[in-house]
């Protein structure tokens, strides 16, 4: 069941080549039981409602995993530069310089 947070296939499709690119990568002993955009869905659930992160639905990933990855991510940087990432793809829309220099 999609929510207001949830992202949309279009959100999906820019955000998803990024993500990629900016996760650290590492070996995997075993598949994940939940893709990365239902878990980003989690996060952002999470970050719109401000609810506990046990509060999360339960037709999202469990809120152990979804909080996992988010500490994970927030430690190895990779929120701030998927924003990096998003902020500049914008001004290029824009027809702004990418870095916001003058």
């Amino acid at each position: 069941m999609p929510y207001y947070s949830s992202l949309t296939d279009s959100e999906w499709e820019t955000i998803e080549p990024i993500l990629h690119e900016v996760l650290p990568k590492k070996n995997r002993t075993r598949p994940c039981n939940w893709t990365k955009r239902e878990i980003l869905d989690g996060i952002f659930y999470q970050l719109k409602n401000g609810c506990n992160w046990q509060d999360l639905p339960k037709d999202l990933p469990p809120y152990s995993t979804v909080y996992w990855h988010y500490k994970q991510w927030r430690t190895q940087g990779v929120i701030e530069e998927l924003m990096r990432v998003l902020h500049e793809q914008v001004r290029v829309q824009l027809k702004k310089k990418p870095n916001g220099l003058h």
